[in-house]
């Protein structure tokens, strides 16, 4: 009986670091989109948001039918093969992005896909909301944003406001703007 109630309480005590770990992590999480939006107003840059259902890819967001709104981009969190650079890649949600190709358009950086522990450390996101307005969290300004060329001949561009339960729309040289007042550098690119 004594060991049974040893075990509980272990099975409870670790149960509760695990909660507490993820409770804490969750904390240093970005406030999601009002830190947003909140900029977005403060530079006058007018947006339409739109929420819905929690999406995790593409594929899910053409699912929500809101093209009537403008173009969804897709973003991609990656990295250089040392760890040293990483790189949020916004391209048209119809495109495919060769990384190989991408890499030799950034200097013969061999690329490849952050991880999600990354993703958290440096722009306090989860999979699932990437996006470029994720730079407001990036204080030491450490990720480099590339924009697709294409992007600038949609009307609208939709991307989360730091979660995956809304999409901001909003035009190409706002969304330009708002990366440029986070300081991060930005590049257009032909993807």
């Amino acid at each position: 009986m004594l060991r049974l109630a040893l075990k509980l309480a272990q099975t409870d005590f670790l149960l509760y670091i695990i909660y507490n770990r993820k409770l804490r992590r969750d904390e240093d999480m970005a406030p999601a989109r009002e830190e947003v939006l909140k900029r977005l107003e403060e530079l006058s840059i007018p947006y339409k948001l739109t929420e819905h259902e929690a999406v995790f890819t593409i594929g899910q967001m053409e699912g929500l039918h809101l093209g009537e709104y403008g173009h969804v981009a897709k973003n991609l969190f990656l990295r250089d093969a040392k760890g040293k650079r990483h790189f949020l890649i916004t391209l048209c949600g119809d495109k495919q992005a060769d990384l190989k190709t991408l890499g030799a358009k950034l200097g013969g950086v061999r690329l490849s896909f952050a991880s999600e522990e990354r993703l958290e450390r440096l722009l306090k996101l989860k999979k699932g909301a990437v996006t470029p307005l994720g730079v407001i969290n990036d204080e030491a300004n450490a990720v480099e944003i590339i924009l697709d060329m294409d992007l600038e001949k949609k009307e609208r561009i939709g991307v989360h406001p730091n979660e995956n339960t809304a999409t901001v729309w909003l035009s190409y040289p706002e969304l330009c703007r708002y990366i440029e007042s986070c300081g991060n550098s930005l590049t257009r690119l032909e993807i």
